[in-house]
């Protein structure tokens, strides 16, 4: 079994909890932590794709993690373990690859995951709900892991363009988090997804156009990574997981997308 389905409160208070508030937003906690990912992934990936390595493992990590709880799946060891090695082997077929192929070679590796995924599911004895509840979890876990490669993916057409992707992720993520209501919030990340982006003109071989649409892409990719992780209400791991992790996770296909459309 890849998980177990848990409960921090009861269910009847799990329900009450549900029907007044849904959704919290994982506040200015996990948004600093996001910054802080974010800024040593746009520190050490104009040094190289190896450099990149590190921030981009430590993304993949707590993704798994994150994802599994957000799912009401744990502990869920096997689950969090295949996902997290998914990524690991998608990191390295993209570093190997060429940097045209990288799609290839992300598809490739996940193609194998999802076999593996369906072998760890044959050993689940819940029931049916459970069983189906386990396996939308469990598959979708290699998937979100292995999106943090688009990263190096990326840096393969442009490390100034993940830096300042990266750059704009954090300034997002901590400036929706503000106190203040959500069209003000929303209006100061993208201003300060913008500013990021005409800071990073100044970047290796990125025109102030193209910084400003890898910025603005970026801020706008983020939020999603907090809105997801705000429906898990009375787990403040999953905040610090998923809420932290999901807003680079997002933005990674989209600026490897940029990269090969730009650039």
């Amino acid at each position: 079994m890849s998980g177990v389905r848990t409960s921090e409160e009861s269910q009847p208070a799990r329900a009450r909890h549900r029907a007044r508030s849904p959704i919290i937003a994982p506040g200015l906690g996990p948004a600093a932590l996001t910054v802080a990912l974010a800024a040593l992934l746009a520190a050490t990936v104009p040094l190289g794709r190896g450099a990149a390595l590190p921030a981009v493992v430590v993304l993949q990590a707590v993704t798994a993690a994150g994802w599994f709880r957000l799912n009401g799946m744990w502990p869920a060891r096997q689950g969090i373990a295949l996902a997290f090695a998914g990524g690991l082997v998608t990191d390295a077929a993209v570093l190997v690859a060429d940097a045209d192929r990288a799609t290839e070679a992300m598809l490739g590796v996940l193609g194998v995951w999802f076999l593996l995924v369906i072998v760890l599911q044959l050993r689940h004895r819940g029931s049916a709900d459970e069983r189906l509840d386990s396996l939308t979890a469990t598959a979708a876990a290699p998937l979100l892991t292995a999106l943090g490669a688009g990263h190096l993916a990326a840096a393969g057409g442009s490390t100034a363009a993940v830096a300042v992707t990266a750059a704009a992720v954090g300034a997002a993520p901590l400036f929706r988090a503000v106190p203040a209501p959500g069209a003000v919030a929303a209006a100061l990340a993208v201003a300060a997804a913008a500013a990021v982006g005409v800071a990073g003109a100044r970047l290796g071989d990125l025109g102030g156009a193209d910084a400003s649409v890898f910025a603005v892409a970026g801020g706008l990719a983020a939020p999603a990574g907090p809105r997801v992780a705000g429906y898990d209400f009375p787990s403040r791991f999953v905040h610090f997981t998923a809420g932290v992790a999901l807003p680079l996770t997002v933005a990674a296909p989209v600026c490897y997308a940029l990269t090969r459309v730009l650039l």
